[in-house]
């Protein structure tokens, strides 16, 4: 997720890459341990599916909320600083999610958590984008994004290990994410210095670049959504709960694989034209989902396929914004961005779940699909419409 437009600085080129790529791999072990874990531990509970989506959904609610408070917190508090504490206390927060019995009481350590989690990746992400060399932005945010992509990876495998029974899974994610919290800390003289700039006139862009601004809505609606609910609908069609859990694994693979293909592929065409191409690869899946979810291997080939290309649509969306904007307009055009996409995820859980409780089982896929038909219909009106000017 990115956030760098959100943020000036203050260049530091001496600083150490090492404490930010830890903490995004821990970022991204921790975030997989603990939506699918979290998820599975409420539907273990007697929760519906429906509350289940709507708590997931406060993850996007305080992602919205902290956001336009980070470039202040952190020119007070220091990046390195800021950057350890927010992860010690998504940290800290993990198993207290277990030993709150009590449903509600789930609403705000979801908000906590998602706002630690929120800064962690608007502080990495910044770290790692000032301090690499220009030569070599490209290879390091390459690396960034691996990174980022492994630990999802890791994190359905630790699960595996500790079982989702218990403390002990809760408490493998606090573990990852404390360690994490060391490198930060002994790097933290290499730690760039932040200061906010002024904002205004975000509501302009959301309608000035609609496909890039719906690109955000739509892949906040899918990682949020898709990511924690996944595994409730992979139970819902015959695998067990150890079985489930893998399911991201594929999703994440596919976007190790394909992001740098279509990364290339956007420098080449209209991104526009690209980004369509990706909605109806997602139609499609979504399409054919209810016809493979039953078979395990079928189904995790279609997952790898469908959350790769899916998993173009924030970089080729924000891209597009890129070529559209520069200066004042970009960083102002980049907010309006991340604004769409934490709205996506904080409403994307609740209908995802809530489909799934009226459409039993394929609800998942009728949402998805529902979801990719209207961003669909948002890029043809933009296309035909910019046509007709043109011509």
């Amino acid at each position: 997720m990115s956030h760098s437009a959100e943020i000036e600085a203050e260049p530091c080129r001496n600083g150490s890459l090492v404490a930010p790529l830890a903490s995004v791999a821990a970022v991204g072990l921790g975030f997989s341990i603990a939506m699918p874990l979290l998820s599975l531990t409420l539907e273990a509970r007697g929760i519906s599916n429906t509350w289940i989506g709507i708590n997931t959904a406060a993850w996007g609610l305080a992602s919205m909320a902290i956001t336009p408070f980070v470039p202040r917190l952190a020119a007070f508090i220091g990046t390195s600083r800021l950057l350890a504490l927010s992860i010690a206390t998504m940290a800290a927060a993990l198993p207290l999610f277990w030993l709150a019995e009590n449903f509600w009481l789930w609403f705000p350590l979801r908000f906590l958590a998602g706002a630690a989690l929120t800064v962690t990746f608007v502080l990495s992400e910044f770290w790692i984008s000032t301090v690499a060399p220009p030569a070599r932005r490209g290879l390091v945010m390459g690396l960034y994004a691996t990174l980022l992509s492994l630990g999802f990876a890791c994190g359905p495998l630790v699960l595996r290990l500790t079982g989702l029974n218990g403390l002990p899974p809760f408490g493998a994610g606090a573990i990852v994410l404390a360690l994490a919290v060391i490198p930060i800390l002994a790097g933290g003289n290499g730690a760039p210095r932040l200061s906010g700039h002024a904002r205004g006139g975000m509501g302009r862009f959301l309608f000035l670049a609609p496909v890039a601004t719906g690109a955000a809505l739509l892949f906040g609606m899918i990682e949020s959504g898709a990511f924690a609910l996944l595994p409730l609908y992979g139970q819902a069609v015959g695998f067990d709960r150890d079985t489930v859990i893998l399911f991201a694994i594929a999703v994440t693979i596919g976007n190790i694989v394909m992001q740098l293909p279509i990364g290339l592929l956007s420098d080449r065409i209209d991104r526009r034209a690209l980004l369509l191409g990706i909605a109806v690869c997602g139609l499609v899946g979504s399409a054919v989902t209810p016809l493979v979810a039953h078979g395990f291997w079928p189904f995790m080939i279609l997952l790898g396929l469908w959350g790769g290309s899916v998993g173009a649509l924030y970089t080729v969306g924000l891209a597009h914004l890129g070529s559209r904007f520069s200066g004042a307009d970009l960083a102002t055009a980049n907010a309006a961005f991340v604004f769409c996409y934490s709205a996506g995820a904080l409403g994307g859980p609740a209908v995802i779940g809530a489909a799934m409780d009226v459409w039993r089982p394929h609800g998942f896929a009728v949402a998805l699909g529902a979801f990719f038909l209207a961003y669909i219909v948002l890029v043809f009106i933009r296309l035909t419409t910019r046509a007709a000017q043109n011509g």
